[in-house]
């Protein structure tokens, strides 16, 4: 009897699908193509369903987690935090290599005038007054840390120093809305910006980097802590280990990655701090 009941759960648990979402960092189309690659290659490598849903929003990612529609995530830093405070036992399982040391640039439209520098400080004259554009409320690369560096800079918010701040919704945006010159500066990450230069998709003539902030740690794969208990014993180890060997050039650079490393939760107290003092997390 029990070997039967034993049978019955271990046949459910090898049916279930285990699925993942993504910050919408860039286009969709982008994204799609991406992730249904990872959902492919987990799927051989866990011997299970593996389904890769797409989300509008970053907030959106963090409340699929948080209500297990999803078990594993693509993050940034901020919304893995805010996911990771949501749900007790969740982790950081994996970060890219460039993720350990990320950042954001800073672009002006070439109107402006404005000539990159070395010092933040040196740009605030420049700078005060200007049209400016974050990328998501919810990006760590897009909004947490331009606006640290902004307010700890020039101590003032953004809505106080810059003349019109808005919000484009991810990176890919923030560069055509800056390069076009519908907002004087802006902010990025930096693999967006460096992606799209090498694949000529930047008028440099038009839109150009200024500053370049301080490293700091940013996207990770973050998992919930009871996938054991819903795909068997080792799952979650599995699951991190599938992604430290992913080794498919392609689909590396689609995110563009040169490979994953391990990560823990502490790497990313700095933003969890960040975040505080700036007050966007309670």
């Amino acid at each position: 009897m029990l070997s039967s009941l034993f049978l019955v759960a271990a046949t459910s648990a090898a049916a279930e699908t285990f699925v993942f979402t993504a910050i919408p960092d860039e286009d969709e189309t982008k994204l799609v193509e991406r992730f249904k690659g990872v959902a492919d290659y987990l799927s051989e490598q866990l011997d299970v369903d593996v389904r890769y849903i797409p989300v509008k929003s970053y907030a959106a990612a963090v409340s699929a987690f948080r209500n297990n529609q999803v078990q594993l995530a693509w993050f940034g830093g901020l919304s893995g935090v805010q996911a990771r405070r949501l749900v007790p036992g969740s982790e950081a399982i994996a970060q890219g290599v460039e993720d350990e040391a990320f950042q954001t640039y800073f672009i002006a439209n070439s109107s402006t005038g404005i000539e990159p520098a070395a010092d933040f400080s040196e740009l605030e004259d420049v700078l005060k007054g200007k049209t400016f554009t974050f990328g998501s409320k919810g990006s760590t690369s897009g909004r947490l840390m331009p606006e640290f560096y902004v307010r700890e800079t020039f101590g003032e918010q953004p809505d106080d120093f810059f003349s019109r701040v808005g919000f484009s919704g991810n990176h890919t945006r923030t560069l055509r809305l800056v390069e076009a010159g519908t907002y004087e500066v802006g902010a990025l990450n930096f693999q967006v910006w460096q992606k799209e230069l090498e694949a000529g998709n930047i008028d440099t003539s038009a839109v150009q980097v200024i500053w370049e902030t301080p490293a700091y740690p940013d996207y990770q794969w973050t998992i919930r802590g009871d996938v054991n208990e819903r795909f068997g014993e080792g799952f979650k180890d599995r699951v991190k280990q599938a992604l430290l060997s992913l080794d498919d050039n392609a689909l590396l650079e689609s995110f563009p990655r040169s490979g994953f490393i391990p990560v823990t939760n502490d790497a990313y107290e700095p933003i969890r701090k960040t975040a505080q003092e700036i007050g966007i997390l309670d």
